[in-house]
């Protein structure tokens, strides 16, 4: 083993727990906004035609987040990027407190863009980890960074009591006290990888591949860069449209399930248990995306990351088959829910690592900003047109709706060269 190889190794599992603690706090944001978005859109702007509009700001946030931080890997380094877009989500967490109090929907809007941003950190991050590691091990530790999330992610869409007793205590609405929760924790994760992501590992990755890495790339600009990286390697295409299906079908289908148990419910839509089977259903959903990450980066490792790609777009296929055509029963719309989760994560875990083994490490920055916005725009996209498709096909008509992005991101790759397969 060279000099070089023996300093990556004995940096790596440090990065690796750095990057898993800090996950773990950074996911309380996002798992509260989930789970009260829908309703609070509706209750602020007074019409459900606006239901995905949290959501669609939130994805939008990271879509448009996802490339600047990208470039700002590249010049500062991952640590600097990531303890960055926390600051951003921190902020945006402090506007959704204010909406929630104002009565204002264009503070709630504007905050949920901002907590947009620790989404786009949780998709760096994964990246991150893969900076120093072994190729043999690439889908194991991103799939780690990617399980790292479940606690924080799953234990925010039951903030709702706790946050309940910590708004009663500062005299505000209770609605308020989850989104006080999720800002703590990204505080602790913020100072996590601003105190231990030394060395950089993007930085100290540079320094063993030469001077000159990555250069032309800096005065090109990461969305350009990104753009012609992917568009000329077919594999690397087919990588980036699966994962961007993967992310549309699972944040469209997700945005409108909340609001659709609200009105299966009907009279009893504000009873207390209704809501705790919302929030039920959208934690063992989110449980779905991250609990057996560990088991698909090892899956990809062993299988193949193209092949699990595969095996993730059948069971998103399966999901939303559940969904689509037994949506009046709430046991099979919790079921289609965490198997939603769980397609999306083996696409994501599985179609990440083949990005990254399909590059030289000079491209991959770049290709992977320009993977994480189209995924994140996709999904601000999916999340838009929820609102509109469910007032005109219903629940139903989502699923239909994503069965054909699903299906068609299958075909693309199945499509890839063998070598690439």
């Amino acid at each position: 083993m060279t000099a070089t190889a023996e300093t990556a190794r004995s940096l790596q599992s440090r990065m690796r727990r750095t990057l898993v603690s800090a996950q773990i706090f950074s996911g309380l944001g996002n798992g509260s906004t989930l789970a009260l978005g829908s309703i609070l859109a509706v209750d602020l702007s007074g019409s459900e035609a606006w239901a995905g509009s949290v959501n669609t700001s939130l994805t939008l946030g990271t879509a448009v987040t996802a490339i600047p931080l990208a470039q700002l890997a590249l010049s500062r380094g991952r640590r600097f990027a990531l303890a960055s877009g926390l600051a951003a989500a921190i902020a945006g967490t402090a506007l959704m407190v204010g909406a929630v109090i104002t009565g204002l929907f264009v503070l709630l809007l504007g905050g949920a863009f901002l907590v947009g941003v620790a989404s786009a950190v949780n998709l760096q991050a994964r990246f991150a980890v893969t900076d120093l590691a072994e190729p043999a091990h690439r889908g194991r530790d991103l799939s780690l960074v990617v399980w790292a999330i479940t606690i924080g992610a799953v234990a925010g869409p039951n903030m709702v009591g706790p946050g309940a007793l910590v708004a009663g205590w500062l005299g505000i609405p209770a609605a308020a006290g989850p989104f006080l929760i999720s800002a703590a924790g990204m505080v602790i994760g913020a100072s996590i990888v601003w105190v231990f992501l030394r060395p950089d590992p993007l930085l100290t990755r540079r320094t063993m591949d030469g001077p000159d890495s990555g250069d032309g790339v800096r005065r090109r600009g990461a969305l350009q860069a990104g753009w012609q990286i992917v568009r000329e390697n077919r594999t690397t295409r087919g990588a980036v449209v699966a994962v961007v299906a993967a992310h549309a079908v699972m944040v469209g289908v997700m945005s409108m399930t909340p609001l659709h148990m609200q009105h299966q419910a009907g009279a009893a839509a504000g009873h207390p248990d209704t809501i705790a089977l919302i929030g039920l259903t959208i934690s063992l959903h989110i449980a779905g995306m991250y609990a057996l990450s560990p088991l698909v980066g090892w899956l990809t490792d062993r299988m193949g990351p193209a092949r699990m790609v595969l095996a993730g777009l059948a069971t998103l296929m399966a999901a939303v088959a559940v969904t689509g055509l037994a949506p009046e029963y709430p046991a099979a719309v919790t079921t289609g829910l965490v198997l939603l989760g769980l397609g999306w994560s083996a696409t994501t875990v599985a179609g990440s690592t083949l990005l990254v083994a399909a590059l030289a490490p000079s491209q991959r920055i770049p290709a992977q900003g320009f993977s994480d916005a189209a995924m994140s725009l996709a999904a601000a996209l999916g999340s838009a047109a929820a609102g509109p498709v469910m007032g005109m096909t219903g629940y139903s008509g989502i699923s239909a709706a994503a069965a054909v992005l699903v299906a068609a991101a299958a075909v693309a790759l199945l499509r890839l060269p063998e070598p690439g397969r």
